[in-house]
């Protein structure tokens, strides 16, 4: 449990040279998520913030939405043959009276550490299952100086990519630019899955005065996951998808992409965006 880093041997060639070192590499292993008993999902993710992982897997599958809606969450003992627990998979209980989607029991996902959806009934379905319209809350105003600004905050808060330059980093920021939390993991959509589900957690959902950023680009799993929680800001250092930006065009969610430095593109929302109308130009 919580095995973040493994060391393994290297061959390392610099300028001609050959030397052998050890080198620290991120953890990737799978975790099986069960709902109330029932096999749900395996994700390829880091171990660490497991419960929250889940948790907010299930806020963005529409099963939870506030902290007590959650029961327990536990890891399967006996997980192996032998009967060691691997912390591999854990079991999340509902509360009495909470009413699972049938369409997230019909299925058993197998998600990678890079996956993402596709489709318009993908879109249908964030639209329809989202808890939190985005469109229905104050707005969040922001300056492009404070958004210009979060992308160092966020590299100077990993911990992990320091020692192995292999993990995503998911961060929330208050609208005045500080930072709320950070989560790193192999997969992107882990990261952000862990953010939420600690939210949830803390009984903070809606996020709908946050700013969410991500590390890589803005998938549209990425956007459901924002738009699932509330948030009304998703940036992202890199690009987004079409997808990603068709639902938070349909949502409401202000979506920024390739943030780096004072260069950045908005591609929906940018009523959340302080310009002035003279540095708009087509």
């Amino acid at each position: 449990m919580g095995r973040v880093t493994e060391r393994r041997k290297v061959i390392r060639i610099r300028d001609g040279r050959v030397t052998e070192r050890p080198d620290t590499l991120v953890t990737e292993e799978p975790l099986e998520i069960r709902l109330n008993g029932r096999p749900l999902a395996v994700t390829m993710r880091t171990p660490g913030d497991d419960f929250a992982l889940a948790a907010g897997f299930l806020v963005s599958e529409g099963v939870l939405g506030a902290a007590d809606e959650l029961q327990s969450i536990v890891y399967c003992a006996g997980a192996t043959a032998e009967g060691a627990n691997t912390y591999n998979v854990v079991d999340v209980r509902t509360a009495p009276g909470v009413v699972i989607p049938d369409i997230t029991l019909e299925r058993n996902v197998y998600t990678t550490s890079s996956c993402g959806l596709c489709g318009k009934a993908s879109l249908d379905a964030v639209r329809t299952t989202a808890r939190f319209p985005i469109a229905d809350t104050p707005p969040v105003r922001l300056g492009v100086e404070l958004l210009s600004e979060l992308p160092d905050r966020l590299r100077a808060a990993q911990r992990v990519f320091d020692r192995t330059g292999g993990l995503h980093a998911a961060a929330l920021f208050s609208e005045e630019g500080d930072l709320l939390d950070i989560r790193e993991d192999v997969g992107r959509h882990n990261a952000v899955d862990k953010l939420v589900g600690r939210a949830l957690q803390d009984g903070r959902l809606p996020l709908s005065r946050a700013v969410l950023l991500v590390s890589g680009r803005a998938s549209f799993e990425l956007a459901q996951k924002a738009v699932m929680a509330g948030i009304p800001v998703l940036a992202a250092v890199s690009a987004p998808s079409s997808l990603a930006v068709d639902l938070a065009a349909e949502t409401g969610l202000t979506l920024v992409g390739f943030l780096r430095g004072a260069s950045m593109n908005v591609y929906a929302g940018e009523h959340r965006v302080a310009l002035t109308a003279a540095a708009v130009q087509d």
